[in-house]
């Protein structure tokens, strides 16, 4: 498969997974589990959404590698693995907050996001019904129109962030906020990382910044990004939570001057 059909595949299997999701949300959700802390949570969902995408993955490409938010990874012998988040936006879900997608991308190399090249992504949002693909070298889609992130204007950006879970965390990162502020027309906070760089992808959003995002948060959605003209970054990758930034190549690269230095 080349990377248009590697992108065909994910989003046939993000919209079946997102059905799954919408139904089981409409039936009730029911959490399974906390991950890092007690706000980070796992629901029933999250786990048969990300074994329906891995038992397609396995049936159309068996000797491709696996990396799931839930499941973690496995090892293939193709030099393609997928990374996978089966709900992203989880506690959105299980407040029955329509921002929660399914995120599936395609990468070649190690399982690493310093290592591996971003060969095809779909995000799919159960709630609205919208798919976001992307194919390198072939631009960002949605509903068949071509995707492009924005350019700078005098007005200031419209900026999306997130926060970690773990409430020792959130100080710092409102300190990030007041620090970009100046530069921003406004901020949002969707709770779902790849659905806020989507919309960076479809000019709904100039730029985006999260500190401690998971490799399966941004695969998809940086590949969005790029393909759709913005850039994309992690920086300060040494720290626990290391920065990603995205946007226009102009904004970009304002918010990575005022964010470089800044420590965790």
């Amino acid at each position: 498969m080349d990377a248009l059909e590697l992108s065909a595949l994910a989003a046939e299997i993000a919209e079946e997974a997102g059905a799954l999701a919408r139904t089981r949300r409409r039936e009730g959700v029911r959490l399974a589990a906390t991950k890092s802390t007690l706000a980070d949570i796992v629901t029933d969902a999250d786990r048969e959404v990300e074994e329906l995408i891995r038992e397609r993955l396995r049936a159309a490409r068996p000797t491709d590698g696996f990396l799931g938010e839930e499941s973690g990874a496995a090892t293939g012998d193709s030099g393609i693995t997928w990374v996978v988040d089966p709900i992203d936006g989880t506690v959105n879900y299980a407040y029955g907050i329509p921002a929660y997608n399914v995120s599936i991308a395609a990468v070649s190399g190690p399982p690493e996001p310093d290592e591996w090249e971003a060969l095809a992504a779909a995000v799919h949002a159960p709630a609205v019904g919208e798919t976001f693909t992307a194919a390198r070298g072939h631009g960002a889609w949605s509903d068949g129109v071509r995707l492009a992130v924005t350019e700078v204007t005098d007005a200031g950006a419209l900026l999306a962030t997130g926060f970690g879970y773990d409430p020792t965390t959130h100080d710092g990162d409102l300190a990030t906020v007041r620090r970009v502020m100046p530069i921003a027309r406004d901020l949002r906070r969707m709770g779902s990382a790849a659905l806020d760089l989507a919309y960076v992808a479809a000019g709904r959003l100039d730029g985006y910044f999260e500190r401690g995002l998971k490799p399966w948060d941004h695969a998809a959605g940086a590949l969005l990004v790029q393909e759709a003209g913005g850039r994309v970054s992690r920086i300060d990758r040494e720290s626990p939570r290391p920065f990603l930034i995205a946007g226009g190549v102009t904004l970009h690269d304002r918010l990575r001057a005022i964010l470089d230095e800044e420590k965790p």
